[in-house]
Protein backbone atom coordinates (compact mmCIF):
# COMPACT_ATOMS: atom_id res chain seq x y z
CA UNK A 1 0.00 0.00 0.00
CA UNK A 2 1.33 3.28 -1.25
CA UNK A 3 1.27 5.64 2.18
CA UNK A 4 3.10 8.41 0.60
CA UNK A 5 4.33 9.72 -2.55
CA UNK A 6 7.40 11.60 -3.60
CA UNK A 7 7.36 13.72 -6.34
CA UNK A 8 9.96 14.94 -7.92
CA UNK A 9 13.67 14.79 -9.62
CA UNK A 10 14.47 11.24 -10.33
CA UNK A 11 18.15 11.03 -11.49
CA UNK A 12 21.29 8.78 -12.37
CA UNK A 13 23.81 9.83 -9.93
CA UNK A 14 28.06 9.80 -11.56
CA UNK A 15 30.16 10.62 -8.02
CA UNK A 16 33.52 11.67 -8.96
CA UNK A 17 35.60 12.06 -5.42
CA UNK A 18 38.17 14.78 -5.02
CA UNK A 19 41.23 15.63 -2.93
CA UNK A 20 39.54 19.38 -2.49
CA UNK A 21 36.84 20.92 -5.12
CA UNK A 22 38.76 22.99 -7.62
CA UNK A 23 39.23 26.96 -7.55
CA UNK A 24 38.39 28.64 -10.95
CA UNK A 25 40.90 28.58 -12.79
CA UNK A 26 42.36 25.20 -10.58
CA UNK A 27 42.62 21.59 -10.95
CA UNK A 28 41.86 18.74 -8.69
CA UNK A 29 42.85 14.97 -8.47
CA UNK A 30 40.06 12.45 -8.48
CA UNK A 31 40.34 9.74 -6.21
CA UNK A 32 37.70 7.87 -7.46
CA UNK A 33 34.46 7.34 -9.20
CA UNK A 34 31.05 5.67 -8.69
CA UNK A 35 27.47 5.95 -10.48
CA UNK A 36 24.05 5.14 -9.01
CA UNK A 37 20.77 6.04 -8.85
CA UNK A 38 20.06 10.11 -7.35
CA UNK A 39 17.47 12.94 -7.76
CA UNK A 40 15.70 14.01 -4.07
CA UNK A 41 12.36 12.60 -4.81
CA UNK A 42 14.04 9.19 -5.58
CA UNK A 43 16.73 9.33 -2.50
CA UNK A 44 13.38 10.18 -0.32
CA UNK A 45 11.41 7.66 -1.08
CA UNK A 46 14.03 4.79 -0.65
CA UNK A 47 15.02 5.76 2.75
CA UNK A 48 11.47 6.25 3.31
CA UNK A 49 10.84 2.50 2.09
CA UNK A 50 13.31 1.43 4.00
CA UNK A 51 11.97 2.56 7.36
CA UNK A 52 8.96 0.78 6.45
CA UNK A 53 6.65 2.90 4.68
CA UNK A 54 4.98 2.49 1.64
CA UNK A 55 5.66 4.74 -0.89
CA UNK A 56 5.57 5.45 -5.01
CA UNK A 57 7.38 8.28 -6.59
CA UNK A 58 6.14 10.53 -9.48
CA UNK A 59 8.76 11.88 -11.74
CA UNK A 60 10.31 11.24 -15.03
CA UNK A 61 13.51 9.08 -16.97
CA UNK A 62 14.42 8.98 -20.47
CA UNK A 63 14.58 5.71 -22.30
CA UNK A 64 18.18 6.00 -22.90
CA UNK A 65 20.50 2.83 -20.95
CA UNK A 66 20.19 5.10 -17.79
CA UNK A 67 16.47 4.63 -17.01
CA UNK A 68 15.92 1.07 -16.83
CA UNK A 69 18.89 1.37 -14.18
CA UNK A 70 17.32 3.85 -11.96
CA UNK A 71 14.00 2.11 -12.52
CA UNK A 72 15.75 -1.40 -11.15
CA UNK A 73 17.09 0.45 -8.31
CA UNK A 74 14.25 1.48 -7.10
CA UNK A 75 12.12 -1.07 -7.51
CA UNK A 76 14.66 -3.42 -5.41
CA UNK A 77 14.62 -0.91 -3.08
CA UNK A 78 10.02 -1.57 -2.78
CA UNK A 79 9.32 1.73 -4.37
CA UNK A 80 6.17 2.03 -6.59
CA UNK A 81 7.06 2.89 -10.00
CA UNK A 82 3.57 3.51 -11.15
CA UNK A 83 3.85 7.23 -10.97
CA UNK A 84 7.20 7.23 -13.10
CA UNK A 85 7.18 8.42 -16.35
CA UNK A 86 9.54 7.19 -19.05
CA UNK A 87 10.02 9.81 -21.75
CA UNK A 88 10.65 8.66 -25.01
CA UNK A 89 13.69 9.57 -27.40
CA UNK A 90 14.55 11.89 -24.36
CA UNK A 91 17.33 10.56 -21.77
CA UNK A 92 17.82 10.31 -17.80
CA UNK A 93 19.11 13.49 -16.11
CA UNK A 94 22.65 12.75 -14.86
CA UNK A 95 23.53 14.36 -12.16
CA UNK A 96 27.78 14.94 -11.15
CA UNK A 97 28.82 15.08 -7.23
CA UNK A 98 31.77 16.44 -6.64
CA UNK A 99 32.61 15.42 -3.40
CA UNK A 100 35.91 17.00 -1.26
CA UNK A 101 37.57 14.45 1.39
CA UNK A 102 35.83 16.89 4.24
CA UNK A 103 32.33 15.99 2.47
CA UNK A 104 31.67 19.08 0.63
CA UNK A 105 29.86 18.95 -2.28
CA UNK A 106 29.34 20.86 -5.52
CA UNK A 107 26.64 19.41 -8.05
CA UNK A 108 26.73 19.49 -11.94
CA UNK A 109 24.26 18.65 -13.88
CA UNK A 110 22.92 17.96 -17.49
CA UNK A 111 19.41 19.40 -18.80
CA UNK A 112 17.82 15.21 -18.94
CA UNK A 113 14.21 15.06 -18.93
CA UNK A 114 13.47 14.82 -15.00
CA UNK A 115 11.02 18.02 -15.17
CA UNK A 116 9.29 16.22 -17.94
CA UNK A 117 5.94 15.85 -15.75
CA UNK A 118 4.00 18.65 -16.37
CA UNK A 119 0.32 20.10 -14.83
CA UNK A 120 -1.44 17.71 -17.61
CA UNK A 121 0.57 14.78 -16.88
CA UNK A 122 -0.77 14.45 -13.86
CA UNK A 123 -3.08 11.48 -13.25
CA UNK A 124 -5.28 12.61 -10.91
CA UNK A 125 -6.13 9.01 -9.60
CA UNK A 126 -2.53 8.43 -8.96
CA UNK A 127 -3.65 10.44 -5.51
CA UNK A 128 -6.28 8.69 -4.25
CA UNK A 129 -5.98 6.94 -0.55
CA UNK A 130 -2.65 8.52 -0.30
CA UNK A 131 -2.06 9.84 3.27
CA UNK A 132 0.77 11.93 2.24
CA UNK A 133 2.59 14.05 -0.46
CA UNK A 134 6.33 14.48 -0.22
CA UNK A 135 7.29 17.76 -2.69
CA UNK A 136 10.86 18.29 -3.83
CA UNK A 137 12.19 20.14 -6.69
CA UNK A 138 10.28 20.37 -10.15
CA UNK A 139 8.49 22.68 -12.30
CA UNK A 140 6.76 24.80 -9.87
CA UNK A 141 3.43 24.27 -11.48
CA UNK A 142 3.41 20.63 -11.40
CA UNK A 143 4.17 21.06 -7.48
CA UNK A 144 1.19 23.28 -7.37
CA UNK A 145 -1.16 21.06 -9.44
CA UNK A 146 0.18 17.94 -7.09
CA UNK A 147 -0.19 20.08 -4.15
CA UNK A 148 -4.13 20.93 -4.34
CA UNK A 149 -4.75 17.50 -5.58
CA UNK A 150 -3.31 16.23 -2.48
CA UNK A 151 -5.10 19.12 -0.69
CA UNK A 152 -8.34 18.04 -2.20
CA UNK A 153 -8.28 14.08 -1.03
CA UNK A 154 -7.11 15.67 2.71
CA UNK A 155 -3.79 14.20 2.57
CA UNK A 156 -0.65 16.58 4.04
CA UNK A 157 1.97 17.73 2.06
CA UNK A 158 5.54 18.61 2.96
CA UNK A 159 7.87 20.64 0.26
CA UNK A 160 11.78 20.59 0.56
CA UNK A 161 12.43 22.39 -2.51
CA UNK A 162 16.28 22.51 -2.99
CA UNK A 163 19.14 24.85 -3.91
CA UNK A 164 16.60 26.08 -6.48
CA UNK A 165 14.56 27.82 -4.25
CA UNK A 166 15.86 31.25 -4.74
CA UNK A 167 15.28 31.16 -8.43
CA UNK A 168 12.14 29.57 -8.66
CA UNK A 169 8.68 31.04 -7.83
CA UNK A 170 7.31 28.06 -5.63
CA UNK A 171 4.74 30.12 -4.19
CA UNK A 172 1.93 28.17 -4.86
CA UNK A 173 2.71 24.96 -3.76
CA UNK A 174 5.10 26.04 0.03
CA UNK A 175 0.89 28.18 0.48
CA UNK A 176 -0.26 24.32 0.68
CA UNK A 177 2.23 22.73 2.52
CA UNK A 178 2.02 21.38 6.43
CA UNK A 179 5.47 21.12 6.62
CA UNK A 180 8.48 22.90 4.89
CA UNK A 181 12.33 21.42 4.50
CA UNK A 182 15.08 23.98 4.29
CA UNK A 183 18.50 24.66 4.77
CA UNK A 184 19.98 27.98 6.85
CA UNK A 185 20.45 29.66 3.39
CA UNK A 186 16.90 28.87 1.85
CA UNK A 187 14.77 29.74 5.11
CA UNK A 188 15.58 33.51 4.46
CA UNK A 189 13.30 32.98 1.31
CA UNK A 190 10.44 30.42 3.28
CA UNK A 191 10.93 33.59 5.78
CA UNK A 192 9.85 36.51 2.87
CA UNK A 193 7.18 33.86 2.02
CA UNK A 194 5.91 33.62 5.65
CA UNK A 195 2.21 35.73 4.63
CA UNK A 196 1.90 33.11 1.68
CA UNK A 197 2.01 30.20 4.19
CA UNK A 198 -0.63 28.01 6.11
CA UNK A 199 -0.98 29.68 9.28
CA UNK A 200 -0.22 25.87 10.91
CA UNK A 201 2.64 25.41 8.30
CA UNK A 202 5.94 24.32 9.63
CA UNK A 203 9.28 25.40 8.83
CA UNK A 204 11.86 22.92 9.31
CA UNK A 205 15.49 23.87 9.24
CA UNK A 206 18.25 21.88 8.62
CA UNK A 207 21.91 22.96 10.06
CA UNK A 208 23.79 19.76 9.44
CA UNK A 209 26.37 19.51 11.95
CA UNK A 210 24.20 21.29 14.00
CA UNK A 211 20.93 19.66 14.13
CA UNK A 212 17.60 21.33 12.94
CA UNK A 213 15.09 23.58 14.25
CA UNK A 214 11.35 23.32 13.73
CA UNK A 215 9.71 26.62 13.48
CA UNK A 216 6.27 26.48 14.26
CA UNK A 217 3.68 29.07 15.18
CA UNK A 218 4.05 27.96 19.25
CA UNK A 219 7.21 28.52 19.11
CA UNK A 220 10.58 26.90 18.07
CA UNK A 221 12.00 23.60 18.55
CA UNK A 222 15.85 22.44 18.13
CA UNK A 223 17.52 19.20 17.81
CA UNK A 224 21.37 19.89 18.33
CA UNK A 225 22.09 16.84 15.76
CA UNK A 226 25.00 14.30 16.04
CA UNK A 227 28.80 15.01 15.83
CA UNK A 228 30.04 12.67 12.95
CA UNK A 229 32.80 12.99 10.33
CA UNK A 230 31.28 13.47 7.14
CA UNK A 231 32.14 10.96 4.18
CA UNK A 232 29.56 12.47 1.68
CA UNK A 233 26.75 14.85 2.50
CA UNK A 234 24.75 14.68 -0.75
CA UNK A 235 21.65 12.69 -0.07
CA UNK A 236 21.47 13.78 3.65
CA UNK A 237 19.09 16.01 3.50
CA UNK A 238 16.72 13.85 1.91
CA UNK A 239 17.58 10.91 4.11
CA UNK A 240 16.90 13.58 7.22
CA UNK A 241 12.98 14.09 5.46
CA UNK A 242 12.68 10.95 5.42
CA UNK A 243 13.27 10.39 9.22
CA UNK A 244 11.45 13.33 10.47
CA UNK A 245 8.03 12.16 8.28
CA UNK A 246 8.17 8.36 9.51
CA UNK A 247 7.89 10.03 12.91
CA UNK A 248 5.58 12.95 12.00
CA UNK A 249 3.06 10.65 10.36
CA UNK A 250 2.42 8.33 12.84
CA UNK A 251 1.57 11.78 15.81
CA UNK A 252 5.01 12.14 16.85
CA UNK A 253 6.66 15.00 18.49
CA UNK A 254 8.64 17.31 16.90
CA UNK A 255 11.34 16.59 19.58
CA UNK A 256 11.61 13.16 18.08
CA UNK A 257 10.95 13.94 14.03
CA UNK A 258 13.88 16.23 14.85
CA UNK A 259 16.02 13.96 16.70
CA UNK A 260 15.47 10.82 14.07
CA UNK A 261 15.93 12.78 11.38
CA UNK A 262 18.87 14.42 12.43
CA UNK A 263 20.32 10.86 12.88
CA UNK A 264 19.04 9.34 9.18
CA UNK A 265 21.03 12.65 8.23
CA UNK A 266 24.31 12.00 9.81
CA UNK A 267 23.97 8.15 9.28
CA UNK A 268 23.74 8.98 5.55
CA UNK A 269 26.76 11.48 5.69
CA UNK A 270 28.41 8.72 7.14
CA UNK A 271 27.99 7.18 3.99
CA UNK A 272 29.32 7.40 0.48
CA UNK A 273 26.74 8.08 -2.47
CA UNK A 274 23.50 10.62 -2.37
CA UNK A 275 21.14 7.68 -1.33
CA UNK A 276 21.48 5.66 1.81
CA UNK A 277 18.86 3.21 3.13
CA UNK A 278 18.68 3.96 7.06
CA UNK A 279 17.64 1.05 8.96
CA UNK A 280 15.96 1.52 12.42
CA UNK A 281 18.69 -0.52 14.38
CA UNK A 282 21.16 2.07 13.37
CA UNK A 283 19.43 4.86 14.04
CA UNK A 284 18.23 3.33 17.54
CA UNK A 285 21.94 2.81 18.10
CA UNK A 286 22.84 6.49 17.46
CA UNK A 287 19.94 8.18 19.43
CA UNK A 288 21.03 5.44 22.38
CA UNK A 289 24.38 7.23 22.10
CA UNK A 290 25.96 3.83 20.63
CA UNK A 291 28.27 3.29 18.18
CA UNK A 292 26.10 2.77 15.02
CA UNK A 293 26.41 -0.23 12.44
CA UNK A 294 26.34 0.87 8.72
CA UNK A 295 23.52 1.54 6.82
CA UNK A 296 22.45 -0.79 3.73
CA UNK A 297 22.94 0.49 0.31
Amino acid sequence: MVRVLSAGHVNWDVTLRLDELPEPDGEARIRSQSSGGGGSAANTAVALSSLGVGVGVIGSVGDDENGPLVRHELDEQGVNLTGLRVVEGRTTTVKYLLIAADGSVAVLGNDGCNEAVAPEDVDADRLDGVEHLHLTSQRPETARRLAELARAGDATVSFDPGRRLPNRDFSAALGLADLVFCNDREASVVAELEADLREDCTAVVKRGSEGASALTPDGTVHHEGFGVDPVDTSGAGDAFAAGFLTVWLDGGALERCLAVGNACGALAAEQPGARTAPTQAAIDALLDGESSPETDR
